[in-house]
Order: structure tokens, then sequence, then C-alpha cells
């Protein structure tokens, strides 16, 4: 039943935040020796190298998410809610240790528990596109539970039995073992951060399905020749000119970010620009301004920024790297823009796949 319960839910992201730092810091040994042993499945000895490291580093972010990492696939739940919670606290700007605690609780069935997290980790990043899917598993999973309960109190109510069928259909038991295969990418699964991050997909496993399933919390023909030749048309020359204008308005987006300029920062977001989640302009702005003013250092770079145009539109897509004292962190990223009197603003924000 742990496994119904918990195969809805995105633990392919659990290590989302690792894949994440190993690429802000790919000459980390400590990371990668860690790394290995998990995809390996050496997971007391991965223990006790980030043991080792920690007893060097204690606060950073990165050793104690990998640390909850293992201790989840040894099967000590508890132990892994524990170190998930403190970094919830200790950098409550990472959406990833509440999406993972989210999978923690779910897979105890503690349901609330898990929306609350899940909530806290849309709000710490609207865009965190795993956070909404999981949610969306979760109110599912309450639903279905609210049903159960209303057959239980009245079982002649006929309007219920038939919603139950239908979460139960949408969510047969699948044949994806939950639990994360250690060391994949998160891209298609996805860590971290306060710029959120990218990830891992975990290698498929037959999962056994629960006798009685509940909603789980996924010739050559030959062608006469022309008379006369027809030219093909030509293709679409790309607009060099848009393309590097609308790089350069994401180069000082950036720019701006990093020397907490908040005027040219918000102005680069357009008028029609609507933040991700309920969250208003007003209320976006002034957390953003909260988020980035009064660090004592940002650095914001852009790697393997690749930009398409069409017309007045442009997507620009990249790897962001965003370090601010210890934090360090990466995430993939994507800018919709339009351009308005002669300007790339942006109009769409997302972070991940």
């Amino acid at each position: 039943m742990k496994h119904a319960r918990t195969a809805i839910f995105k633990t392919l992201r659990l290590l989302t935040l690792v894949s994440a730092c190993l690429a802000a810091n790919a000459f980390a040994d400590e990371y990668s020796d860690v790394s290995q042993l998990l995809r390996s499945n050496k997971f007391p000895e991965a223990m006790t190298k980030v043991d080792s490291y920690l007893a060097a580093k204690p606060a950073d972010p990165q050793l104690r998410f990998l640390k909850g990492v293992i201790q989840r696939n040894m099967g000590k739940q508890a132990e892994a809610i524990v170190t998930f919670t403190k970094l919830t606290q200790d950098f409550p700007e990472l959406p990833e240790p509440y999406n993972n605690l989210a999978v923690l609780y779910a897979g105890q069935g503690e349901y609330d528990k898990a929306r609350v997290a899940l909530e806290m980790a849309i709000r710490t990043n609207p865009s965190y596109a795993t956070a909404h899917e999981n949610i969306g598993d979760v109110y599912a999973r309450l639903a279905s539970q609210a049903y159960n309960k209303a057959l239980q109190l009245d079982n002649n109510n006929a309007a219920v039995p038939p919603k139950l069928a239908l979460i139960r259909e949408v969510f047969k038991p699948n044949l994806t073992n939950p639990r994360p295969t250690p060391g994949a990418s998160a891209t298609a699964a996805a860590p971290p951060a306060p710029a959120p991050v990218a990830t891992a997909k975990p290698e498929p496993a037959v999962a056994k399905p629960a006798s009685k399933p509940e909603p789980a919390i996924t010739a050559p023909v030959a062608v006469a020749p022309a008379v006369v030749p027809v030219a093909k048309p030509a293709a679409n020359p790309v607009d060099t000119d848009a393309v590097k204008s609308a790089q350069a308005a994401v180069q000082a987006w950036a720019q701006a970010w990093e020397n907490q300029d908040m005027v040219k920062y918000l102005a680069a977001y357009s008028p029609q620009f609507v933040p991700a989640g309920k969250q208003s302009r007003n209320a976006w702005e002034k957390e953003r301004h909260s988020r980035i003013v009064g660090k004592s250092h940002i650095s914001v770079t852009l790697n393997n920024l690749k930009i398409s145009t069409m017309g007045d539109k442009a997507t620009a897509t990249f790897r962001q790297a965003y370090k601010s004292g210890s934090l360090s962190v990466s995430s993939r990223k994507t800018l919709e823009m339009q351009q308005a009197n002669g300007k790339w603003l942006i109009t769409r924000e997302s972070t991940g796949n």
C-alpha cells in the first residue's frame, strides 16, 4: 500500500537539487563522490562519505540534501523528514526540500501535511511545475478519502461511487517504482531553488499493485518528372538582429538581478506579465524585492543561452546558476518575451522542464 500511496508523486525529483548542485559545482569532488555511490545503490558508503564531508561543512545545503536522499533510500523515513524539515527552516527559499517532505508525508498517508508542504514549495517558487503536479495528486487522494467517508456515512448516495471510480481510473497503479534511482538527471523529473533546478529520471521497475487498488499519490513510389522543375521555397531566414537584441535583453535582466537594481530588474518585465500561481503583480514585486535587495552578494550566470524569435515574440532558454552566500543552485529556465517599443520584455517566466 505504501507504494500505491507514493507512486503518484514525482519522487523522481528527489535528486533535483543534487543534480543542480553537481552542475553548479562541476569540480566539487565531495558531491560527485557521494553521487557516484548513490548511482551504485551503495547507500551505507554514501552516508559515511556525506557525514565526513558534513563534519567540515555542517551548513552546506547540498550535502544536507544529499543526506536526506540517502536516508530515504535506506528506508529511514523519519530521519529524512527531520533532515528536509531542517533544510526548509535554514533555507526557506528552496522549494525542493518542501516537495520531498510532501513525498515522504504521502508515503505515510499524511496527505494534509503533504498538501501544506507543497503549498509552501509553490509559494517559494510559483513556477515550480513539479510541486503543482504533486499537489493536484494530493487533492485527488484527499478527495478519494472524502468520497469513501461519504459512502460509509450514506451508502445509498448514488452520486458518490461514479466520482470515486473516476479517481481510481485516473490513478490506476502503474508499473513505475516510486523510489527514485539515484544519480539520474532531474529533467523529466526536477532540483532546485531560489532560482529553481533540473534533474533525474528514475529507472523503471515493476511495482506490485495492491489487491484493492486505491488511487495512487502515473518499395519507393515513382513520381513522373515535372515538365518544369519547381524550386523549393526558401526557408524563413533567421532574424539575427532580433536574436541579438533579445539576447542582450536577457543578459541585462540577469545583470540587474545580480546588481540588485530593482528598477532595471522590474523594468525587464512586461506590463502584461502575470506571476505564476495566484499571486498578484504587486505582491510578486514585493516578494522579489525582499528576496533580492540586501544580499551581501548575488551571482547570476546564464549558460547555454538559446534564443528563438517569431515576429515580435521570442523565447529564451538557458541554465541559470545562482549563488548567494553559502547557497549555490542551478536550474533550467525559460523566458517568453514580446517586443514593445523596440524593447524585449518578459511576458512569462518558468523554471524546470
